[in-house]
């Protein structure tokens, strides 16, 4: 026997193994949904796609009828495996998973976090296409977490925030975290806390911080809604200051669009921020300051990416929607954090009913993970790899919308040889 086919055996047999029980079902076979996204290249069922990464398909039997899973495991103990965000270069910005994977040289990834899809409450103003929660990116802040009012998605589970992420630490292990902004506004005289950094929507009465990852989207969008109503009216008491070499060179009573120059940093008030960037003055000395502070870790991370929980310690946290099925996204931690497990339904019309999320919790506990995460679904939902031996990804599950949706994240699974 090779050795890559005791891999594929092993794999075949510990997902028989998980899912044998699941519901007092068995699992339907591996073979691929009609229109096989394994005829694509990747040998159907199971394989190694890249050293570290496995690829596994199979159908899962659920409540409003059979479901199909594409699966990542990615081996994070492989000194050549690693994680990372797939993200186009800008917080406000949208590109397809597969496209994101090849530019960034990633084997495989699947969409991340939910986001600003569409602002038809606010006329005027255009959806930013921004995530939800923080981002990181190789060790670097991209944004902290919008109020959770102002989430697009379903409903969170109890004692979940938009603060929650999914994360690998500088130790290469994923795990389950939180992480606040911590942020102030100083000048000579005075110091007042940042409530934003590179976000969407604004706490009210705060004031957020752009940089030039922020992109190019108007700002507008983020002095809209309130921390308890995403469609309630912007706010008509704005005020935005540029700072540019730790002085202040510019304002405007009305938040801007257009790219920020690298080191330059736009604040933006609303309400009672307002009011205190209006005190500011031309010339005046103003230093930024933000970090994410995680609620669990002492670990920095070099990658993080929004969504919730739905498992803890192997076990699904109360409250979890059982009723509402759905394509989805999740992400399981196994062996430690040492194995990382990325999961897409398939949207094809026979599979597209899904799971419910207290489905999908008892999935990834299935399949040997001890903490997991829902992501993005619908529409977003992506799970793309290069074949072996290829150098560009391609979709293996099916997009319920028919073709690839735009997504401003994802987590990305680079391979090295």
């Amino acid at each position: 026997m090779t050795r890559r086919t005791g891999r594929r055996l092993r794999t075949a047999l510990t997902v028989l193994a998980a899912w044998s029980t699941l519901a007092g079902a068995a699992l339907v076979g591996a073979a691929p949904a009609s229109g096989a996204p394994g005829a694509s290249g990747i040998a159907p069922g199971f394989g190694a796609i890249a050293p570290g990464v496995e690829y596994t398909e199979f159908d899962i039997p659920a409540t409003r009828g059979v479901a199909h899973a594409h699966v990542l495991s990615v081996d994070l103990r492989d000194p050549r495996v690693s994680v990372d965000l797939l993200y186009p270069g800008a917080v406000a910005a949208r590109a397809t998973v597969s496209r994101l994977a090849d530019a960034q040289g990633a084997v495989a990834g699947v969409n991340g976090d939910f986001f600003n899809i569409t602002e038809t409450q606010h006329p005027g103003v255009e959806a930013t296409g921004a995530s939800v929660g923080p981002a990181i990116a190789k060790g670097h802040t991209l944004k902290a977490a919008v109020p959770d009012g102002q989430r697009f998605g379903p409903a969170l589970p109890p004692d979940t925030s938009t603060e929650d992420v999914l994360g690998v630490g500088t130790d290469r292990r994923a795990r389950l975290d939180a992480l606040a902004l911590d942020g102030s506004v100083g000048t000579t005289g005075s110091r007042f806390p940042l409530g934003g950094l590179n976000q969407y929507a604004l706490p009210v009465g705060s004031v957020g911080a752009f940089t030039s990852d922020w992109g190019s989207a108007s700002r507008v969008r983020a002095t809209c809604g309130t921390d308890t109503d995403r469609a309630a009216p912007c706010s008509t008491d704005t005020f935005e200051v540029t700072v540019e070499g730790g002085r202040v060179v510019s304002s405007a009573d009305t938040p801007g669009s257009g790219p920020i120059t690298s080191g330059t940093t736009v604040l933006v008030g609303r309400e009672a921020g307002a009011q205190q960037l209006r005190k500011l003055s031309l010339g005046e000395r103003v230093k930024v300051r933000h970090r994410l502070v995680a609620a669990h870790s002492g670990i920095p991370y070099r990658f993080a990416v929004g969504g919730y929980p739905v498992l803890r310690a192997g076990r699904p946290l109360a409250g979890l929607d059982a009723l509402t099925s759905a394509v989805r996204t999740a992400a399981g931690v196994a062996d430690g954090g040492k194995r990382l497990l990325l999961l897409a339904l398939d949207g094809a019309p026979e599979f597209r009913s899904g799971l419910t999320i207290a489905e999908v919790a008892d999935t990834m506990r299935q399949l040997g993970s001890t903490d997991a995460f829902s992501l993005d679904g619908g529409g977003s939902t992506t799970l793309a790899a290069r074949a072996p031996g290829t150098t560009a990804a391609t979709v293996r599950n099916h997009p319920s919308g028919g073709a690839e949706r735009a997504v401003p994240n994802g987590i990305g699974v680079f391979s090295r040889p």
